[in-house]
């Protein structure tokens, strides 16, 4: 990068990728880098790219397209902050992650980018996931030639990833475990499950062993989960569409309760529920 970028600055270079590219590599130049950035690695960073990813939602959800563009600007950040500790380190720079996300998008839809054989015959069933098949069968080849022993796998659930939220993660190995058809065919069937699970739930409250009622709570959310599969909802949509629910009808309670003066710790959960009921109430009417 040859000089320093004023914020916001009208300067072409702004727009360019590149650029963006440039300036990591001098964050993390080992001279004259930020001392911070220069202390991270992977694991460090990978909570941020989490957190990031969940702020886009979060600005979709609101509507705020201003907000929006900038917290996809801090997703793509990560993108190249992974890809330039890749490439100290000499495993790949951010042009191969650019090349490998084109070559397979362009892979994945070949009656949109084949040829006209292929375009004309549109999706065919089954196709995405040979399509993936081959895409892991490419990906072993290229780890065998470079000398990297391949982790056999075991399971038809090893490729889930661990680090997915919860209840998204628990819908994935649902789905998994569903295409062999380990499965229920009726969401009422995992209704009964639901209740059987918080029967186990309130066994457990006596118990007093943290583990035990974590265990079945556990077990309560993952067939939680499941119902909201086998009624294709998203899960983590529905309990974000819950918490903006709760946000709304506690900030009326705030507001009712200041205007008698009181403060929120003052009010008895009497009170309090009421006016949760008129909240409630009140989405209902308009």
């Amino acid at each position: 990068m040859s000089e320093p970028l004023p914020p916001a600055s009208g300067d072409p270079r702004t727009r360019d990728l590149a650029e963006l590219c440039a300036i990591m590599e001098r964050l993390r130049d080992p001279e004259n880098g930020c001392p911070w950035d220069l202390k991270q690695d992977f694991s460090t960073i990978a909570p941020f790219t989490i957190e990031e990813a969940y702020e886009v939602a979060d600005a979709i959800d609101r509507g705020d397209m201003e907000e929006l563009k900038l917290e996809l600007g801090d997703l793509l950040l990560q993108s190249v902050y992974h890809a330039r500790m890749a490439e100290e380190a000499g495993h790949f720079d951010f042009s191969d992650v650019v090349e490998a996300i084109t070559r397979k998008m362009i892979r994945r839809h070949p009656h949109v980018f084949g040829d006209e054989e292929a375009r004309t015959a549109g999706i065919a069933k089954g196709a995405w996931e040979r399509i993936k098949s081959e895409e892991k069968a490419e990906l072993a080849a290229a780890r065998a030639a470079r000398g990297q022993a391949e982790k056999p796998a075991t399971s038809l659930l090893d490729d889930v990833p661990t680090a997915l939220p919860g209840l998204m993660a628990a819908v994935k190995l649902q789905t998994r475990a569903g295409k062999v058809g380990f499965d229920w065919n009726d969401p009422r069937a995992v209704i009964a499950k639901i209740r059987e699970e918080l029967d186990e739930v309130e066994a457990e409250l006596d118990s007093h062993s943290q583990t035990r009622q974590a265990e079945e709570v556990g077990d309560l959310l993952f067939a939680i989960a499941n119902l909201a599969r086998h009624l294709n909802l998203d899960p983590e949509g529905a309990v974000r569409t819950a918490n903006a629910k709760f946000r709304r009808r506690f900030r009326h309670i705030e507001e009712q309760i200041a205007r008698t003066g009181k403060k929120l710790g003052e009010a008895s959960l009497d009170e309090m529920e009421a006016l949760w009921s008129e909240a409630k109430a009140l989405e209902r009417e308009a």
